[in-house]
């Protein structure tokens, strides 16, 4: 059994604003992003917009109690839900089915601090460490930093009561939430599904991992394929949710389709010379793109993927325009992938394309392909 997956809702809040119009806007001008280059200065980082709260989480204890990527993620889904005429429909959220990607919250930046400066004077840096992770971090900062409760504010805030799953693990998370919202819609175990992601990147410590890992760019903003000799990629706060619904299931209770997510494409491969552009090539038939107007890359810009990437879609897609969605809302890890398929969604539900490809690599691992394609009238 196959049945259409269309897209009902989207909920966007980045750099470049909230709500579709914004960033359909940002698409189109083409101009640099919100940057935000002093307060982690050299590491440049894309701000979301200021929120006014109390449109999607009403009470101010919740907001309180929530760090700032689960805001920005129960006020995208809430946009999410508003936009597929879900929000005040009890019945149709309590059957909804929820996905997530996302990653770890909030760390304790005084303990830390206080173990990093503690490891360089330590005689055995292996037991030192051993030691401060059992006797410093509370068990209870450990449970407020899991990503499943992303999820469960959702629930709280929004209503939506059905089954919940969330995915962890960089860019990858954010394709396979996707994946495998579609496939149970597509396959009748489902018939609506909220599925997205959010990030803070205005942390210290995502900062200080990554530039470990050396995936940072700095210290100025650059459009991401053209950082040269300054390669990596620039975080950007901000969350992206969908409503993915049967086709079937939107007729009947007269929700527009915005677009018709056709597939989604997964591979982790072995990194080694050519083997993104192979990933993706095979990816890009299994998901059967065509001849998209368009194409959303969510390329990292680190050294070496960003420009095997480049030249793969230049093959793929000779004619096609390929806009990174780095330089739109910055790189949002877990939420790239449904950054990706919404923007898709609102240039084919405001007649710009008629078939647009998404595409991600992960900066270290993990690559996808998306098509999404114009729907028929649900209504």
């Amino acid at each position: 059994m196959t049945r259409p997956v269309i897209v009902t809702g989207l909920g966007l809040v980045s750099c470049a604003g909230e709500g579709v119009d914004a960033h359909l806007a940002a698409y189109r001008s083409g101009g640099a992003p919100r940057t935000d280059a002093a307060t982690f200065a050299p590491y440049p980082v894309h701000p979301a917009a200021a929120l006014s709260l109390d449109g999607q989480i009403p009470k101010k204890s919740d907001q309180r109690q929530m760090e700032p990527w689960q805001r920005l993620g129960v006020y995208a889904a809430g946009l999410a839900l508003d936009a597929a005429g879900a929000k005040a429909d009890a019945a149709l959220k309590g059957a909804m089915h929820l996905v997530v990607a996302a990653g770890g919250g909030e760390r304790d930046y005084a303990v830390d601090g206080q173990i990093l400066t503690g490891l360089r004077g330590a005689a055995d840096p292996g037991a030192y460490l051993n030691e401060r992770l059992l006797n410093d971090l509370r068990p209870t900062l450990f449970l407020a930093q899991l990503s499943n409760l992303l999820a469960g504010n959702i629930a709280i805030v929004h209503g939506v009561t059905g089954a919940s799953r969330t995915f962890m693990g960089e860019e990858s998370s954010g394709v396979d939430a996707l994946r495998i919202a579609q496939a149970r819609i597509a396959s009748g175990q489902l018939d609506i599904v909220l599925v997205g992601g959010s990030y803070n990147a205005e942390r210290a410590d995502v900062l200080l991992i990554h530039e470990m890992g050396g995936h940072l760019s700095k210290p100025d903003y650059r459009p991401v394929f053209d950082r040269g000799d300054a390669p990596g990629f620039i975080l950007g706060s901000g969350a992206a949710f969908l409503v993915l619904e049967a086709e079937d299931h939107a007729r009947a209770r007269g929700a527009r389709a915005l677009a018709r997510l056709d597939a989604v494409a997964s591979d982790r491969t072995k990194r080694r010379d050519g083997s993104v552009a192979a990933s993706l090539t095979g990816l890009w038939n299994r998901a059967g793109v065509t001849e998209p107007d368009a194409v959303i890359s969510a390329a990292t810009g680190c050294t070496g993927i960003t420009g095997e990437e480049r030249d793969a879609l230049t093959a793929l897609a000779p004619q096609s325009p390929v806009r990174a969605l780095g330089d739109l809302t910055g790189h949002t890890l877990e939420a790239a992938a449904p950054f990706g398929a919404a923007i898709a969604a609102a240039l084919v539900a405001s007649g710009e394309a008629r078939e647009v490809a998404v595409t991600t690599v992960g900066h270290r691992r993990g690559e996808g392909v998306l098509r999404l394609t114009t729907a028929g009238d649900t209504a």
